[in-house]
């Protein structure tokens, strides 16, 4: 059953505004709320999208955003913390408090439809706080009563127009000469932000997603080495990879946790002893999804008309 209005929790990033969209294209009314509207300034353009200003880890707030709706998606996500055991503290109120505080007020509040987006490689055991954290957070929404249908997506690492993962490397392979680089064979499965909201679209209207869990990837697996190689060649500054070993890796992660805002972590090399891929199909209800090659030259390619385009807008801040 299409659901007539769904609240967003995290619905301002990257990710969220691309479900945002997708949602709006069917009519749906999308609530977002944020700790500061002007975040998701961008999203007041969408003709039904309502954004407010609210504390989302308040349970009296959660519940009076979630009076009304049919379908709430929870897709908050952090990649630093604190350290901790089993995870650290910032982890634990971003991946596990929350979707508790979200299932609990769902049932106050009468939804009965939920979409948890955690990610691929989720594991109670693995090598990372952040992947605890995610089985966690995954654990609290499964404990649900029948009152609640839920749907868990993890996706592999998400790329597309904003993201920071593919952008981030392109801008490190515009500024230094040489990329020195940990996890170099990593492998990834990297799945397009809009597969990604095409998935939720589709969960939160067929009632047999309910109780199930997908994987989300692309249909390329690639070695983190492969990823950098080819994101620097299209933003025309090809860089030689210097692998780093496990060890050197956790000293550059060390000195990256003093930045404001750190690029990579201890937990994040942690988090690539595990490969990111798919156990099986790449997406769910029989969808193809969109190969890398296919849309990253659009924003960071350097020869097309439409590439250069975008440095213009920029400037112009439109």
């Amino acid at each position: 059953m299409k659901p007539k209005r769904v609240v967003l929790i995290g619905g301002s990033g990257f990710v969220g505004s691309a479900i945002a969209n997708r949602l709006c294209e069917e009519g749906v009314n999308v609530l977002v709320p944020t700790r500061r509207r002007s975040r998701a300034g961008h999203l007041l353009l969408l003709p039904n999208a309502e954004v407010v200003e609210a504390d989302v880890h308040d349970p009296a707030a959660l519940e009076r955003l979630f009076t009304g709706a049919d379908a709430v998606v929870s897709l908050v996500g952090i990649l630093h913390s604190r350290s901790g055991a089993p995870y650290g503290p910032d982890f634990a109120r971003a991946h596990v408090e929350l979707p508790k505080k979200i299932v609990a007020a769902c049932r106050a509040a009468g939804v009965s439809r939920l979409v948890h987006i955690s990610a691929l490689g989720a594991d109670v055991n693995g090598p990372s706080e952040y992947q605890r954290s995610k089985a966690a957070g995954e654990a609290a929404i499964r404990s649900t009563g029948a009152d609640l249908a839920w749907t868990i997506l993890r996706p592999s690492v998400i790329f597309g127009r904003g993201d920071s993962f593919l952008n981030l490397f392109a801008d490190l392979a515009r500024s230094v000469p040489v990329l020195p680089l940990a996890g170099a064979n990593a492998r990834f499965q990297p799945v397009y932000v809009e597969d990604v909201a095409e998935v939720v679209w589709r969960s939160l209207q067929d009632p047999g997603a309910a109780g199930q869990i997908f994987e989300l990837a692309g249909p390329t697996v690639y070695t983190l080495r492969q990823l950098v190689e080819y994101v620097s060649a299209q933003v025309g500054c090809p860089r030689p990879v210097i692998p780093l070993p496990e060890s050197l890796a956790m000293v550059q992660a060390t000195l990256m946790e003093f930045a404001p805002q750190p690029l990579m972590s201890r937990d994040n090399v942690r988090s690539m002893r595990a490969d990111n891929i798919a156990s099986g199909v790449p997406l769910p209800f029989g969808l193809h999804p969109t190969p890398l090659e296919a849309v990253v030259p659009t924003w960071l390619g350097t020869k097309s008309s439409r590439a250069r385009y975008y440095p213009f807008r920029r400037h112009a801040r439109r």
